[in-house]
């Protein structure tokens, strides 16, 4: 417990560096579009020293280069299933369940219509969207889409998890699309995702050139051709995931956030819980209303008062990222 609290120390310190970089190339930048701006490797850029004997390893995955699961339409997740050579029929099905999952009132256009109501444990379907890949346990025919016959999640579940982000954004970022993201929100051929790949990871025809990134999505023509749809996508980053390391000898510890620049992605905001108000509440609301002076507060003495205190503090903070996740050692995901 002594190193795990010396090494969180160091990590979050370290995170804060990291962040503080951030900022700097957002701001001259105009937002943040990919790594190869010169920020992949913050802490040697901020000339940040861990403690003796320790040392930080730092990666970024852009979240936004995925697919957002709240925004998709059953086309592009029909599309998405595709690309793993699912037959349309059975693809069309998976991207409906998941739809009716989250949607509500949403109509099927498939024959297969769950009834979770009707099962040995009746539940409801939510209406809102994931907010764990695991909830793709409770949905009829994804659970034999995502997962194997005993149950663990299969090569289906950890395409998805790749491909689908479960934060809330309009577009994803083409400068950290993944192929499969650029095929089915894009509409590109092979050759075209590979182009697109090869110039953002500066590899084949472009290996020469260095890694590069797109400004605008405008010029993405250049590389694709006019064939294919990059209105889909934006150029900056709404969700970026970083991932940190801290090694003391054998002893090693984990923080992986994912950060939102201000106007960025969100957590899913739905409740699943339907709005229902009992006779006793509104009774009790009503008989609130009647009484005289119901709507005065009667201050308690040493109160804060309204716009001072903490809390007004906390919101003059003007924090440069909104932290979305924060997952530590055993709860970071593995894919």
């Amino acid at each position: 417990e002594a190193v795990t609290r010396r090494l969180r120390s160091e990590a979050y310190s370290a995170l804060e560096v990291i962040l503080g970089v951030l900022v700097d190339f957002r701001e001259v930048s105009s937002g943040l579009h990919s790594q190869s701006e010169g920020w992949g490797d913050p802490l040697a850029f901020a000339n940040y020293t861990p403690a003796d004997g320790r040392v930080i390893e730092v990666t970024f995955e852009d979240e936004s280069g995925k697919l957002s699961l709240p925004q998709v339409n059953a086309l592009t997740l029909t599309n998405l299933f595709l690309q793993w050579g699912v037959v349309k029929n059975e693809a069309e099905a998976v991207a409906d369940v998941l739809l009716g999952w989250m949607k509500p009132n949403h109509v099927y256009t498939s024959p297969l219509q769950p009834n979770y109501e009707s099962g040995a444990i009746p539940y409801e379907a939510p209406g809102r969207s994931l907010r764990t890949y695991h909830e793709l346990a409770a949905i009829e025919k994804a659970r034999e889409f995502f997962y194997d016959t005993e149950g663990r999640p299969n090569e289906n579940w950890r395409r998805f998890v790749e491909n689908v982000s479960l934060f809330d954004f309009p577009r994803p970022n083409l400068n950290g699309a993944r192929p499969d993201v650029l095929a089915a929100l894009g509409q590109y051929d092979p050759t075209q995702t590979r182009n697109v790949t090869d110039f953002l990871r500066g590899t084949g025809n472009f290996q020469f050139n260095g890694p590069g990134y797109f400004q605008s999505t405008n010029e993405a023509a250049r590389i694709t051709g006019p064939a294919g749809d990059s209105a889909g996508f934006a150029t900056t980053i709404s969700a970026l995931r970083i991932n940190l390391t801290v090694r003391e000898g054998r002893n090693e510890y984990r923080v992986s956030t994912v950060i939102a620049p201000p106007g960025g992605a969100t957590t899913v905001q739905a409740t699943a819980t339907k709005k229902e108000t009992t006779t006793r509440s509104a009774q009790t609301t009503a008989q609130r209303q009647n009484q005289p002076n119901a709507a005065k507060a009667t201050p308690q003495p040493g109160a804060a008062k309204t716009g001072t205190g903490a809390d007004s503090n906390n919101r003059d903070l003007k924090y440069p990222f909104t932290l979305l996740e924060i997952r530590e050692n055993e709860e970071i995901l593995r894919t």
